[in-house]
């Protein structure tokens, strides 16, 4: 830390005395040389009160780190057997989709090979192609003009 009583350095900008521009006559006055005196004392303040509260709020940021731990590890805990639950279910429903889907295309390469038409996957609504689209229901004029 830096004592009041200590002299400012040459290029102190709070302290204004720093050197002067070449060709200049002007000295700096007594009312200057206060300002820059109030000014390092000032800082020095400010600086002591920085240092005050970093010390006093270093145990408290420790507490609150260790807090902080302490939760994620209960919240690891926690979550593992539901990741694994969930890893269970994902690999049981991976599975079961892939067997359908060998069903299907074991189904759709039999068919092929007898000459018939592919069937429709389920869910599937396409028109036989003979048949010709359907065509939206027309709206009731009635509705229309009451609305």
């Amino acid at each position: 830390m830096t004592d009041s009583t200590d002299p400012a350095p040459a290029n102190d900008p709070v302290a204004g005395d720093g050197p002067e521009p070449a060709g200049s006559d002007d000295s700096p006055s007594a009312g200057d040389e206060g300002q820059g005196v109030r000014g390092r004392e000032w800082l020095a303040q400010l600086q002591e009160m920085i240092d005050r509260v970093a010390a006093e709020a270093r145990p408290v940021a420790r507490d609150v780190a260790v807090k902080a731990a302490e939760l994620a590890a209960v919240a690891g805990e926690k979550a593992g057997p539901y990741a694994r639950r969930a890893a269970d279910v994902t690999g049981d429903v991976g599975t079961r989709v892939a067997e359908r889907s060998r069903r299907f295309a074991d189904e759709m390469r039999h068919r092929a090979a007898e000459g018939g038409s592919p069937p429709a996957a389920p869910g599937d609504a396409m028109p036989a192609p003979d048949a010709a689209p359907e065509a939206p229901p027309a709206p009731d004029v009635e509705d229309e003009a009451s609305a």
